[in-house]
């Protein structure tokens, strides 16, 4: 990532910043790359206290190590198990399910139903890693960055139901470049020992981190959904 691809953006339609130092303190600041958008941090503090204390409790105790990062990633990794445990009270994978039920009304006797039918499974499918209440929230460390399209249609889809009132994504800020991921080395193997590869080629460019997510939330993927974005930075890495 040293050199930035030109479809990626630094939020140039987010809320103005201004607005996150009013809800998040300046050590959360400080330790992630934080962007909002819809007021979607003003919305999570004043209508959801629950979900924000739980957030930023979790927020402030999100450490990882680099071992965890050069460690195989499998089919779930060490980094996706230990957000799992950050966000294990109340917060439960979702996937929403539902049909459309139609009606089409006569337009002067308004209670004459011309024609009526249900489409069944009109949103079907779409998962979202965390929801607790009304607040969504998802985790993207290394996956293909065509994975933010579909967290994002997810958010909308859920919000559009009105199943939820926002959504956060969790993922690598800008700050972990290629220059932080070379400084690694070599990938480890599952016995702890190192492998031949080199740590920086599991993280490219066209990976999930934040520059792929502001480039699509400011192209307005999201919808009508408020979207909260946390990046994470060397300051959230520990040298173990």
């Amino acid at each position: 990532m040293s050199e930035i691809p030109k479809d990626v953006s630094a939020g140039t339609v987010a809320d103005d910043p201004v607005v996150l130092n009013n809800v998040f303190e300046n050590d959360l600041l400080s330790k992630f790359e934080v962007f909002s958008y819809r007021n979607a941090a003003g919305i999570l503090k004043s209508s959801f206290p629950e979900q924000f204390e739980n957030v930023v409790t979790a927020l402030r105790n999100f450490s990882i190590s680099k071992s965890m990062i050069r460690s195989p990633g499998g089919s779930k990794s060490e980094i996706a198990k230990y957000v799992d445990s950050l966000f294990n009270k109340g917060w439960q994978e979702t996937r929403i399910s539902a049909d459309l039920h139609v009606k089409l009304f006569h337009a002067q006797k308004k209670s004459k139903v011309l024609t009526e039918y249900t489409r069944e499974g009109f949103l079907d499918g779409h998962r979202i890693d965390f929801v607790k209440g009304k607040v969504a929230l998802d985790l993207e460390w290394n996956s293909k960055d065509q994975t933010y399209d579909r967290d994002l249609y997810a958010f909308a889809a859920f919000y559009e139901a009105g199943a939820i009132d926002l959504g956060i994504i969790l993922t690598r800020g800008s700050s972990l470049d290629n220059a932080f991921f070379r400084s690694l080395g070599k990938v480890l193997k599952k016995d702890g020992s190192e492998g031949a590869d080199e740590v920086y080629k599991k993280y490219g460019a066209s990976t999930t981190w934040m520059g792929k997510l502001l480039y699509r939330l400011d192209a307005g993927r999201n919808g009508g959904c408020p979207v909260l974005a946390f990046g994470i930075t060397p300051n959230c890495i520990t040298d173990e």
